[in-house]
């Protein structure tokens, strides 16, 4: 695939099984998610696509290669530009720049949206999710011990740490 064939558009239905399916590689890994089952279209939709929110599907022709999301952190006014990015690539497509193609276009829309921080909480051990995030300005801020009890996979039944990085828009919310 390349990099000029890739397409950036908002998730609809159609894309509910893909999402599914990429959902599941990333849990599948036992290093992406506390979820223990992938996120099904309803709650997709109620999550992701309202007015607050940015989403995205990257495809190549008709193959949908990854999803990404922007959601408020709080209802709070104060907090209206902070929002919480996830990020999911089809395991074939890993490695071959649509990770970064991807966090681009959904930083681009997330900023359209007014969002001025993002933030994510990465496992530890999900070594390039941490290195996509670098590699777009997302600090390291910390390290949550402990902050959620695995329900699946080999790491069930034990407390998981995550990192906690953040990246501040460097055109939205300076003034």
């Amino acid at each position: 695939m390349s990099e000029q064939n890739l397409t950036f558009r908002l998730p609809g239905s159609t894309d509910a099984a893909d999402i599914m399916r990429i959902h599941k590689m990333g849990l599948d890994t036992g290093h992406a998610s506390f979820r223990d089952t992938p996120i099904g279209w309803t709650e997709f939709e109620r999550a992701y696509l309202d007015e607050r929110s940015a989403a995205l599907v990257v495809t190549d022709g008709d193959n949908v290669l990854g999803w990404a999301t922007v959601v408020p952190s709080s209802q709070r006014a104060v907090y209206a530009g902070v929002g919480e990015i996830s990020i999911y690539l089809d395991s074939g497509a890993q490695g071959q720049g649509v990770g970064s193609a991807l966090m681009q276009a959904i930083i681009d829309a997330a900023e359209q949206k007014g969002f001025w921080t993002l933030f994510a909480h990465i496992f530890p051990q999900n070594q390039a999710s941490i290195a996509l995030h670098s590699k777009f300005g997302f600090d390291t801020i910390g390290r949550r011990k402990a902050i959620g009890k695995m329900t699946y996979g080999p790491m069930a039944g034990k407390w998981r740490d995550v990192m906690l990085m953040e990246r501040r828009s460097r055109t939205v919310g300076l003034d």
